[in-house]
């Protein structure tokens, strides 16, 4: 009976009162849910059991058996925090009420919810994760019960609907199995991204299961021969040891072939897929151990991390090398402790395991600084007040691989991968980050949107003067901020604003943006597409950084693909300037040439009308090419619409800048790190000036792509403007 199972589990570490405790909370959830069934047809007191028998396997202390026991019966049951609080005490009517989803929040932590015919919104699900979270940050053991509650379900969810299943398991994936690696539960990690993957990849996962499955005699006895040549050389030198193969994860295994493959390299190939875990009885042991590894293999340079000297900030310790094993393979070897290894498996829980005297208190090893990183979900819950905000911040900042950087006084900063100078302002304060004007990394002067790597020391110059953030900071396509809560910060600035200035200022950059592009459509025609009631509130959300000029773009391509027809007619030839028609569609007519013309080289995604030439087929111009403009002919204009965004289409542009040396080299580095095609590049000087124009032509993919060059050029030192060049000056007709 699994009843009989968790309480000799908790028989063989906590003394007979506790066992007593836990007992009576079993009794309790028992009769509690005695009337419930889940949907695989199982009494409901499973799934309690199920939780709590995962955290008495990892030794938690009573309080957190007990609450895992009853983490359900304030919800499903009616039970009340005072009858849980007068029977078991505070600290398990805090936990339990940390882990009760709210009514129709539809976490979906259980697959039992009493209505489950209508999906929740995105608000409600955020609004209960930040609960969640919350309830975390102030003690950890929420987590832990939530954690093991979610696996037990992960491992059931064969019994819900398709729907449901893609949902849950989306969302393990995104948030539960991130904080399990953040909170050091490798263990658990792992067994939650093998089951999302199942749900959410199902093509794949029986994929990499037939391959690993294929290869798996011969990678054991390789495994083996090679533990028993390790195991053999270090107990000649005396070690005391045990040497095991580490076990292979689906979902770790599917990434790193992704790798491989980009790589051009073919599954049969990753013998890195093997890796041999040495424990070993103390520190000076596992250096001794990495010594006769060494000698034994050649290691491969670059691939050894002491992780030992200098932790993870989930607490994770341990010597990771690979080396060259049998027959040239590369395998990897993890080093670590006794402890160490159980710290690794068990992460934080392993500080809340039962101790004589304690009853599970953290101790004293630093365990509140190594997880300061939860006192941030506080600061954020005070500072944030939408839900969906608080969880991008928490899924950007929290859960994401993360960058070590070190203040001039030497105080180490954890920061989210891809962070920059601005993010690590905004992380020490939020004034340092309004007023920030640049900053020295190791030494040197550096953008402010450089991505700072693990070990850089960071230092930020402050404006004299109080002059509040930029706006270009919130365009994601200048990569200014990367961390959602810097972002957040911001915007908090921007809205503070009078409501007058950010109007103005949105209105500004929407007729810039609209310009650039040659867009015809008017101030409320945008208003009314992006879903606001009047221009004024499209401009406000644009002037506090709430809405993005490249967000308009997206939507106006979206727009039109569209209305855009399925069907196509057949690729005609190339054309004169060497562009291929056989992205246009010639509405109401098949088999017609197309050609686009130099005067307004429309791209992807631009409004188009065609113009019917004698001999020539249909001239193709954007709607608001000069040479469209009074013509005397207009039953010779032709609706015309793009027909797939396959191609790459040639756009004119013009820049207003200061002439300096580096200039030209400065926006061909731009432009090729978009990965848009220069075709042709002039430079002229103004006489008796510092300016200069540049023009160039570049193949992008449309609409969309070129927002995004636009606001990258517009950032180099020296451009002034840049838009959208038409040559009617030359006088071209269609």
């Amino acid at each position: 009976m699994p009843a009989a199972a968790l309480l000799e589990t908790v028989k063989s570490y906590l003394p007979p009162d506790r066992v007593q405790f836990v007992q009576s909370a079993l009794d309790h959830a028992t009769q509690a849910h005695s009337q419930q069934r889940r949907q695989s047809g199982e009494p409901y007191i499973e799934h309690p059991l199920a939780t709590a028998e995962h955290l008495a396997a990892m030794h938690l202390d009573s309080t957190t058996i007990a609450a895992a026991l009853l983490h359900d019966v304030m919800e499903d049951c009616g039970v009340q925090f005072k009858e849980l609080e007068d029977r078991y005490g505070r600290d398990v009517a805090r936990l339990v009420d940390g882990v009760t989803k709210l009514k129709r929040m539809d976490l979906l932590a259980s697959d039992d919810e009493a209505d489950t015919s209508q999906p929740l919104p995105e608000a409600a699900r955020a609004a209960s994760l930040r609960k969640m979270l919350v309830a975390m940050a102030e003690d950890v053991r929420v987590v832990l019960i939530k954690l093991a509650d979610r696996l037990h379900n992960m491992r059931t969810l064969q019994y819900l609907p398709a729907d449901r299943q893609q949902r849950i398991a989306r969302e393990t994936l995104d948030i539960y199995a991130p904080l399990a690696h953040r909170l050091g539960m490798a263990d658990i990690k792992w067994k939650l991204e093998d089951e999302a993957f199942r749900y959410l990849m199902p093509k794949e996962y029986k994929a990499i299961s037939r391959l690993i499955n294929r290869k798996r005699a011969e990678r054991e006895a390789y495994t083996q021969r090679a533990i028993s040549s390790l195991q053999e050389a270090l107990g000649e030198v005396g070690v005391n040891t045990t040497v095991n193969g580490r076990p292979k994860h689906l979902f770790s295994t599917y990434n790193k072939m992704l790798r491989y493959e980009a790589q051009g390299r073919k599954f049969d190939e990753i013998y890195d897929l093997i890796a041999l875990r040495v424990i070993v009885d103390s520190v000076s042991a596992c250096y001794e151990a990495l010594g006769v590894v060494h000698g034994m293999w050649r290691p491969v340079p670059g691939e050894f991390d002491d992780y030992i000297a200098s932790p993870k900030e989930n607490l994770y310790q341990s010597l990771h090398t690979s080396v060259i094993c049998h027959e040239g393979y590369p395998v990897e070897v993890q080093i670590r402790t006794k402890e160490m290894h159980r710290l690794a498996e068990d992460g934080v829980a392993a500080h809340w395991a039962y101790k004589e005297g304690d009853h599970g208190n953290p101790g004293n090893d630093q365990f509140e600084q190594k997880l300061s990183w939860l006192k941030q979900l506080l600061e954020w819950q005070r500072e944030m007040a939408g839900d969906q905000e608080y969880l991008d911040s928490v899924k950007t900042d929290i859960l994401k691989d993360q960058v070590f950087v070190y203040t001039p006084a030497g105080d180490v900063k954890d920061l989210p991968a891809g962070s920059t100078p601005l993010d690590f302002a905004y992380r020490i304060h939020t004034e340092l980050g309004h007023n920030c004007v640049g900053a020295m990394v190791n030494g040197k002067l550096v953008p402010l949107n450089t991505q700072l790597r693990n070990g850089d020391t960071v230092e930020i110059r402050k404006s004299r003067m109080a002059r509040g953030p930029s706006l270009d900071w919130l365009n994601p396509n200048l990569g200014y901020l990367a961390t959602a809560g810097a972002t957040a910060k911001v915007r908090a600035w921007f809205r503070k604003q009078e409501r007058g200035a950010n109007v103005q200022r949105g209105r500004d950059q929407l007729r810039k943006e609209l310009r650039r592009h040659g867009i015809t459509d008017t101030d409320a025609d945008i208003a009314e597409m992006m879903g606001f009631d009047s221009v004024d509130d499209l401009a406000e959300a644009l002037g506090t950084g709430h809405l993005g000029t490249a967000q308009i773009a997206e939507k106006l391509g979206q727009r039109r693909r569209e209305a855009m027809p399925v069907k196509q007619h057949a690729a005609p030839p190339p054309l004169e300037n060497g562009i291929n028609g056989s992205g246009i569609v010639v509405m109401g007519a098949q088999d017609l040439l197309t050609r686009v013309p130099r005067c307004c080289s429309p791209v992807y995604g631009d409004e188009i009308v065609g113009y019917l030439t004698r001999g020539r087929g249909v001239t193709v111009h954007r709607r608001s090419c000069p040479n469209l403009r009074g013509t005397d002919e207009p039953d010779r204009l032709v609706p015309v619409a793009w027909g797939h965004a396959d191609s790459m289409y040639p756009a004119r542009l013009v820049l207003d800048a200061v002439d300096r040396v580096g200039l030209l080299r400065d926006i061909t580095n731009v432009v090729s790190a978009e990965h848009v095609n220069i075709h042709s590049m002039t430079s002229e000087e103004e006489p008796h000036t510092d300016s200069c124009t540049v023009s160039l032509t570049v193949y992008t993919t449309g609409v969309e792509q070129l927002s995004r060059l636009f606001a990258r050029i517009e950032a180099i030192p020296g451009v002034r403007n840049v838009s959208r060049a038409s040559q009617a000056e030359h006088g071209v007709r269609p």
